[in-house]
């Protein structure tokens, strides 16, 4: 785990514990945060359900400009079957350091642990 957060741990619900191990970009923008983490990854794997908005809509633009290979999985439509799309699509891309996006929670309630369920089951299985 790693990876960079706004400064001072800015997140939508306050401060991000300090055990999380993360470094904080100069700038407290959720943008700031979104290009360094699309540019220090092999590849960005974005977790949604429907189209992305806001700001990982974002996450996707960054991707496509940095030319990086960019992963978005409909939670809506698949869940189960994900799991082999997303690790044949690492290996084919020689995916090292994964970038994970996913919309804010309170965007998308329950966002969060169906995005957590997925990545629970790719790092396990």
């Amino acid at each position: 785990a790693g990876g960079w957060c706004p400064r001072g741990r800015r997140a939508e619900d306050g401060a991000i514990p300090e055990c999380y191990p993360l470094s904080e970009t100069r700038s407290r923008s959720f943008i700031a945060r979104t290009r360094a983490n699309v540019r220090d990854s092999d590849a960005t794997l974005i977790l949604t359900r429907g189209t992305p908005t806001g700001g990982t809509r974002a996450t996707h633009e960054h991707a496509r400009a940095l030319d990086r290979p960019v992963l978005v999985v409909d939670l809506s439509e698949t869940e189960g079957n994900a799991i082999t799309e997303i690790r044949a699509w690492m290996e084919d891309h020689d995916v090292a350091i994964l970038n994970v996006a996913d919309p804010r929670e309170s965007g998308q309630p329950g966002i969060h642990d169906q995005a957590r369920s997925v990545m629970d089951a790719l790092l396990t299985g």
